[in-house]
């Protein structure tokens, strides 16, 4: 006759003081031990008596061990989680600021982050990051850091919501180098418009016959009397300008907000229609209006240094002789757009048809732009609206005031 199987329950006290029991016995020639875990001494016996007589019937199986626990994936790097990031984001934002995203990774952040794994990146982390940005020996303006910090953000903040990492370190007021409020720069006058577009104007007459495609005056116009982006302009196509319904079309923006149409006043039309009467032999509908000599679209730093800039000192060298002011520093392209915006709330344009126009959808920005456009007396406002709709010329736009 086979022997009865027997066993015996064994003990041990836990570490959060509780006694934890098991069983252990021998089954099909074998010394089984089984867990049961912070049961009962009752519950313990009965467990016991249960698997004894399963034992003894042949139907006891040892319990099945659970699955193996998944390995955690191991944590990419900032390298490889933002060279991940800028895949699935490439395609979905303009050109414009695509170059300048990466003008920021891989000229600043990744410098500093590749290396170092996404959740050892710390609020005392980019704290460093911003102290070296501004220790360096020609250090990035508070606004160029402050960009390369929120675009760090952004990055992290897509990890923290795929549970990668449990905050975002980048995010937040504190993470930011004090700014000084920006001094923006625009022609207050119509004198002002003219003196630039009459410089503009002395440049391309005197232009080589290798040059003459450059058309200073025209696209100076452009940016100020349809207040467009830098690249907008250097991407216009003659397709995008209605003559016969006085409308330009802006296909081509940074935002959606950008794709838009402008109003052609008097004085762009005429400026416009001139530059295509000169090429008309030569110009198809999807040229380019403003191209290189070469046919392709001039890039925004061309346009600063050959063509804003050498009109400015021209336009200041002018004034100078006739005893008058120069025009405002640091003029840029945007301050030829931000003069559209002034110039047209000062002529009583509607502010919505204003903002339309710019492809603006913050009010509080439109409304800053307004309230400098109102100090403006009446007969600037005469004279603005003679430079914009009347002849090339306006009566007294270029006297002292």
């Amino acid at each position: 006759m086979p022997r009865r199987p027997t066993g015996q329950i064994v003990e041990h006290d836990g570490a959060d003081g509780r006694v934890y029991r098991a069983l252990r016995f021998t089954a099909y020639g074998e010394r089984r031990y089984v867990s049961l875990g912070p049961v009962s001494v009752a519950e313990a016996e009965r467990d016991l008596r249960h698997v004894l007589a399963d034992v003894e019937r042949g139907v006891w199986r040892p319990p099945s061990p659970g699955p193996k626990p998944a390995e955690a994936e191991p944590i990419p790097t900032f390298h490889e989680y933002a060279e991940d990031w800028w895949l699935r984001i490439e395609r979905q934002i303009a050109p414009p600021t695509r170059a300048n995203y990466r003008w920021r990774l891989e000229t600043h952040l990744l410098p500093h982050f590749a290396n170092t794994t996404i959740d050892a990146i710390t609020f005392d982390a980019v704290e460093r990051y911003i102290a070296d940005k501004l220790a360096e020996e020609h250090p990035l303006s508070p606004t160029s850091i402050n960009m390369t910090v929120t675009l760090l953000a952004a990055i992290l903040e897509t990890a923290v919501e795929r549970d990668l990492i449990a905050r975002n370190p980048a995010k937040g007021k504190g993470r930011r180098v004090r700014e000084r409020a920006p001094q923006r720069s625009y022609l207050d006058t119509a004198g002002q418009i003219d003196a630039l577009l009459a410089a503009a104007g002395q440049l391309d007459s005197e232009a080589r016959a290798d040059r003459r495609h450059v058309e200073r005056r025209a696209m100076i116009a452009t940016l100020i009397f349809a207040g467009l982006r830098i690249s907008e302009l250097c991407a216009l196509r003659w397709r995008d300008i209605d003559f016969g319904a006085g409308w330009l079309h802006v296909a081509e923006s940074k935002t959606d907000a950008g794709v838009r149409r402008v109003k052609l006043r008097a004085a762009l039309t005429r400026e416009l229609r001139r530059v295509r009467d000169e090429r008309r032999a030569d110009t198809e509908i999807d040229d380019l209006v403003f191209p290189t000599r070469g046919g392709r679209p001039h890039r925004p730093d061309n346009f600063r240094s050959r063509v804003l800039q050498p009109s400015v000192r021209r336009a200041n060298a002018n004034l100078a002789v006739r005893g008058l002011p120069p025009l405002p520093e640091r003029l840029t392209p945007h301050s030829l757009r931000r003069t559209f915006a002034s110039v047209l709330y000062a002529l009583g344009e509607d502010p919505g048809i204003v903002m339309d126009e710019m492809g603006h959808t913050d009010p509080a920005l439109a409304l800053r732009i307004y309230r400098q456009a109102m100090r403006r007396g009446e007969s600037e406002r005469a004279q603005l609206r003679h430079l914009v709709y009347g002849d090339p010329a306006a009566p007294n736009a270029s006297s002292d005031r």
